[in-house]
């Protein structure tokens, strides 16, 4: 990974260079310190007040030059506003064009400021996390706590930059009343929605939206997708990304990540009656389930090497096999064939192409709009999980044509074979392919997976929350430690097992806990048509009904978490705390001396299914953020890591329920719960071990 502090360095303003935190010798002086106690010549009150001044005067020259340089803006804009007025008395044409350039002159050093201020915010972050790392000590609580309230503290201008903002809406509101407004006598203000047409106004927002998005609905949702962000991102990326950016091109990725979604959840209502109509065991629909998520697990590596080259090709690939794959799953009841049937759901698995989805936000969406994509293809699946089975219990059908059936068992095929044909010629006729000669010389220009910036997550409560959440994320950043990084460092791994070495402890745990989740969900979602048909006699219609209530709980439950519950508590303390709740609901869900009742599967179910949609959102916003910058692109990125972790997770539990099948059926719910209940305790207790241990 390149140092952050020769990225710093890289990317400073070169007549600004004295004004900027200075971290190599803040990194330094770190060093010095842990070198002093160790050796038993320094004492730690000493060293913690030594470093408190040292801080104090980073910032406060900091802010001191910022205010210079906001003075100098609001000077600027003064003395335009004074030729704008006299161009109302006489207006002509070519000197309004000249004062519209001047503006868009100002914007640009406005920006250069914006991201002044950025580069800061992130140093001053990452040394307070350095510290905290290096001693064992919550220092970054300390200092926050201190300063921030503080009437002589100037920590807060750094990030709170209202001045800034006063500058940006004088801009704007000049920029709009020099704009052609073809005889309007509305103002900015009398039309607040009204989005203002200038390149440069864009820029600016985006740059003040990474400067003051903290945790919200929006960069929540958006960081389950694992679409991860630049650190430090150059105004110059955001010109490359519109060039490859197409709307229409985005919504066929949403689409494929929606339908791709209801084909997985729509044969779950039904598996088991498919299954007995074709001699098998109810439990086999383990099996039948599982198939798709074993395919996915190779359909992920060779979609996401296949994106490296094209969009295009891969959807069209996709949507064909799935087509295919449909067909045969709904020939097979008249066939009477199990292998068919299992055929067909194995080529849906190949034909899944979320990794080209992830692909594709991540390196052909715009910077200032990828947080929102980020969240639109979370919210696909999540819509997605919830129409399946709500889809299936609407095809209560049957009737034959020409001997060929057609009831609630095949329907889902059909009906998603005629889906994925749509979805096919729409593709054909309307998706614009990416050039990808952007990408042919790249140095890991972090995606998202990225608009969870690890800044943007941090400017409301940009310390406080950092020293707890983020402090991972420099456990895999000790070659910061070096101001120098070969070349070949930055480039992205080229095998699934140099992926796996850039993996920290910190990461191998959040992949274990989103393997556990995923695994009690697929518990739940897989074997929920078998368990109630048992024990409650439940019909396909009432099935299906309950498993869309519990897709429908997604979108709900993470704009309480988001925007919300994450602005009150740490992330470390919802990721445990998230666990814990897994693990009661998986408790609770066992059958015990007690009859086994709806109420008791239903509520079980539903806090643990909510739960672990909880987990899900904090662990991923984690994981984007400890995750090494390398894994950010290529083959073997981070979200195609994510989505193998969970793959297995399904095949395994799957599988588990097949095998319980061998068991007497009043045994199968305890027998695949008590992996559950295992895969939890572990999980549990790796995060709190890897936590403590930072330390």
């Amino acid at each position: 990974m390149v140092a952050f502090g020769k990225k710093l360095k890289d990317r400073q303003i070169e007549e600004w260079q004295g004004y900027y935190i200075n971290y190599k010798l803040m990194k330094k002086r770190v060093r010095q310190y842990a070198q002093q106690i160790q050796l038993g010549t320094q004492d730690r009150r000493h060293v913690l007040k030594d470093f408190s001044r040292m801080l104090d005067n980073q910032i406060e020259k900091i802010v001191l030059f910022l205010l210079e340089q906001q003075g100098l803006l609001a000077s600027r804009i003064t003395k335009l506003g004074e030729q704008r007025d006299a161009l109302q008395e006489e207006p002509e044409i070519n000197k309004i064009i000249e004062l519209r350039e001047a503006y868009r002159a100002l914007g640009q050093d406005l920006l250069k400021l914006l991201f002044f201020v950025e580069i800061n915010a992130v140093g001053l972050r990452k040394i307070l996390k350095k510290f905290d790392k290096r001693f064992g000590y919550r220092f970054t609580d300390y200092y926050v706590k201190t300063r921030a309230n503080h009437p002589y503290s100037q920590l807060q201008q750094v990030f709170k930059h209202v001045g800034l903002g006063a500058v940006v809406g004088a801009l704007s509101r000049n920029l709009h009343e020099l704009q052609d407004r073809q005889g309007s006598y509305l103002s900015i203000y009398d039309q607040p929605t009204l989005p203002l047409q200038d390149p440069v106004v864009d820029s600016i927002n985006a740059a003040v939206d990474r400067l003051t998005n903290s945790t919200n609905f929006l960069s929540f949702l958006g960081q389950h997708a694992l679409i991860m962000q630049e650190e430090l991102p150059s105004p110059i990326e955001e010109h490359v990304d519109d060039q490859r950016y197409n709307l229409m091109s985005l919504l066929l990725n949403l689409a494929n990540t929606f339908l791709y979604m209801v084909n997985t959840y729509i044969i779950v209502p039904t598996a088991d009656d498919y299954s007995m109509s074709l001699g098998a065991a109810p439990t086999v629909c383990g099996i039948v389930i599982g198939a798709m998520a074993v395919a996915q697990v190779f359909s992920s590596v060779y979609f996401s090497a296949w994106s490296n080259k094209s969009y295009f090709r891969p959807l069209v690939f996709s949507s064909i096999v799935l087509f295919l794959g449909n067909i045969m799953y709904a020939l097979a009841y008249d066939a009477s064939s199990i292998w068919i049937l299992l055929i067909g759901r194995l080529l849906c698995g190949f034909g899944s192409a979320r990794a080209v989805n992830r692909r594709y936000i991540s390196d052909c969406v715009p910077l200032k709009i990828r947080m929102k994509a980020s969240a639109g293809f979370v919210s696909a699946s999540a819509l997605g999980m919830a129409c399946g089975p709500a889809l299936a219990g609407i095809l209560q059908i049957n009737f034959k044509i020409h001997k060929v059936t057609f009831n609630q068992n095949t329907l889902p095929g059909w009906v998603m074979a005629v889906a994925w044909l749509v979805y096919l010629v729409w593709l054909w006729i309307t998706f614009k392919e990416p050039s990808h000669a952007a990408e042919e010389d790249h140095t890991p220009h972090q995606s998202n997976d990225e608009v969870n910036s690890k800044l943007e997550k941090g400017l409301k409560q940009p310390l406080l929350i950092s020293s707890e959440t983020k402090v991972d994320e420099d456990a895999d950043q000790d070659c910061d430690d070096s101001e120098e990084a070969p070349e070949e460092s930055r480039q992205p791994v080229n095998s699934i097992v140099a992926a796996y070495r850039l993996l920290t402890p910190s990461v191998k745990v959040q992949l274990l806990i989103y393997f556990m989740l995923k695994y009690v969900m697929e518990i739940l979602l897989s074997e929920s048509s078998v368990v109630t048909s048992y024990y409650f006699n439940w019909s396909t219609s009432t099935v299906a009904v309950f498993l869309a209530c519990l897709g429908l709980t997604v979108l709900p439950v993470n704009i309480v978490v988001g925007s919300y519950i994450s602005n009150m508590f740490q992330d470390r303390q919802i990721l445990l705390a998230s666990e814990i709740m897994v693990l009661v609901g998986v408790v609770l869900s066992f059958q015990a001396i007690i009859p086994y009742s709806e109420p008791q599967y239903v509520c079980s179910g539903l806090l643990l299914f909510v739960s672990a949609e909880v987990l899900e959102g904090v662990n991923l916003s984690l994981l984007s953020r400890v995750m090494s910058s390398r894994l950010s692109r290529g083959t073997y990125n981070g979200g195609l890591l994510s989505t193998e972790a969970g793959t297995l997770a399904r095949v395994v539990a799957d599988a588990t329920i097949t095998l319980a099948g061998y068991v007497r059926q009043s045994l199968l719910l305890n027998v695949t719960l008590i992996p559950s209940l295992f895969i939890c305790i572990t999980s549990i207790l790796a995060t709190c071990f890897t936590y403590n241990s930072l330390y």
